[in-house]
């Protein structure tokens, strides 16, 4: 199975896109719908007791049933394209960590691990920034508990 040519498929004819899934199991499908498959085709059977050509790939009622429901978590987990910060995750931001003044500073004085450090919440530049702003100068007085902005960095 190579389902990343549903994508493709897509994308070359702009048209809906399924996938007539022979495979035991759900995992086609799922992956299928996730690459942007519309339509899923797969062998249901109300019991592989009862022998068929298809019995043995075939689903019964409660496999199809999570097939479906992994589906729509499938869809869900997959969201919408949006770079904006989530409530969930703005409320994170406060056990994030961010460079902050720990002492005033005084215009065109040299940032060192004395008077910034790496603290919570993280309202100022990231903590990767941190050895880069080492030895840089102030741009103006800064007071003591200001997270730094690169405004405020020469």
């Amino acid at each position: 199975m190579n389902v990343r040519t549903v994508k493709n498929l897509k994308d070359i004819f702009g048209i809906p896109v399924g996938l007539s899934d022979h495979s035991m199991g759900s995992i086609g499908a799922i992956t299928a719908v996730a690459m942007g498959a519309n339509v899923i085709e797969k062998h249901f059977c109300i019991s592989r007791k009862i022998e068929n050509p298809d019995s043995t790939f075939s689903m019964e009622p409660h496999e199809f049933k999570q097939m479906v429901d992994d589906i729509r978590t499938a869809e869900l987990a997959m969201g919408k394209i949006n770079y904006q910060l989530s409530d969930q995750e703005k409320n994170n931001q406060k056990f994030r960590r961010s460079i902050f003044a720990v002492r005033d500073i005084k215009k065109g004085e040299y940032f060192t691990e004395e008077n910034i450090r790496i603290i919570r919440p993280a309202d100022g530049l990231p903590p990767k920034y941190y050895e880069k702003i080492l030895q840089k100068n102030a741009a103006r007085d800064i007071e003591r508990g200001t997270p730094l902005e690169w405004g405020m960095i020469l």
